[in-house]
């Protein structure tokens, strides 16, 4: 897949060589709800997969919620490269990408941009052909669709875990039956409520839940990604560096937990090392800024890349053969 980056004016600013005259085969509106430390890997991670499923040219629109608090840096990126979520309703798209965000209140309904979440996911319901939503956008799409609420977790599911794959859905095809993939959040809704809500349950694990679920809502083909199939190989591991400054730092009294399997092994033991002491009564800033955070993440192994790229290449697959049966009827 080509992806071309459009401005909000439809301006093509970033295309692959030689594809400028391409006719795009999909569009896709990007919704980056990340919060500003994030902000620009989320992007990087979720347009890189879409770049490297398959061969034909996507178009991509940015847009992120206005009610998301933002510093200057990104603020400015948003004001020249990024559109309000309501712009999307001027040009519907072929797909959505709903990227997670920052859980600032117990309760979904509570978070600053909810009303835009609603809006957005229930117009795109009747609009828009397929959806993915990632984390906490799932969590909100259960809430907004089903009635489901997402529970809180006793402590921070965090690390690369098995999983089970049900190679016989067109998510699951070319996969594995048993794969890897990674997992970073605090809440969870039950495998059960998502049955019970008429959800087919592409990617599990008995240990942390769901990763990735379908089913039809309205007019659109949902896709709830539970998981991060997007992260790259040191994304956990800065996600720990975050946590643990904060932690050290005193801005944040609540420990944080170190993810599994979020270097190569032989990182695993100094990491461990550092956690310990960070927990224990060496709450000291220093202890991060000895540990060599950049070398060791530089290390980190990649086992999930080609599955994330399966999966995304399977969805695009999917609906370009939906929308091949809409024409022809």
């Amino acid at each position: 897949m080509t992806v071309r980056l459009m401005q909000p004016a439809a301006t093509p600013v970033a295309v692959s060589p030689g594809k400028n005259e391409d006719r795009p085969r999909l569009t896709c509106a990007f919704v980056n709800n990340m919060p500003d430390g994030a902000f620009d890997a989320t992007e990087r991670q979720f347009l890189d997969l879409l770049d490297g499923a398959g061969t034909d040219v996507i178009d991509v629109r940015r847009y992120t919620m206005p009610r998301v608090p933002r510093g200057g840096a990104v603020a400015a990126k948003i004001a020249a490269q990024y559109s309000p979520t309501a712009a999307i309703r001027q040009d519907p798209p072929d797909l959505l990408i709903v990227t997670g965000s920052n859980p600032v209140e117990p309760r979904l309904e509570d978070e600053p941009y909810w009303d835009d979440m609603v809006d957005l996911l229930t117009w795109s319901s009747e609009h828009v052909p397929s959806m993915l939503l990632s984390c906490l956008s799932a969590h909100a799409a259960l809430t907004i669709f089903d009635g489901v609420e997402r529970e809180r977790l006793p402590s921070k599911c965090t690390g690369v875990f098995p999983q089970l794959v049900d190679v016989t859905h067109p998510l699951g095809a070319g996969l594995e039956p048993e794969i890897i993939l990674p997992h970073s959040r605090t809440s969870t809704v039950p495998q059960e409520a998502l049955r019970q809500a008429g959800y087919q349950i592409v990617i599990q694990s008995e240990g942390v839940g769901w990763s990735v679920a379908a089913r039809e809502v309205a007019r659109s083909n949902v896709i709830l990604v539970q998981g991060h199939p997007e992260y790259d190989p040191s994304s956990l591991l800065r996600e720990y560096h975050r946590d643990a400054r904060r932690y050290v730092c005193r801005e944040r009294d609540d420990i944080p937990r170190l993810p599994l399997h979020c270097v190569a092994p032989g990182d695993w033991g100094g990491l461990e090392k550092l956690h310990r002491a960070i927990i224990g009564d060496q709450r000291d800033p220093a202890l991060l800024e000895a540990y060599p955070f950049d070398e060791v993440g530089a290390r980190a192994t990649w086992p999930w890349h080609e599955v994330a790229k399966t999966l995304y290449t399977n969805w695009l697959v999917d609906i370009t053969k939906r929308s091949d049966r809409s024409d022809a009827r």
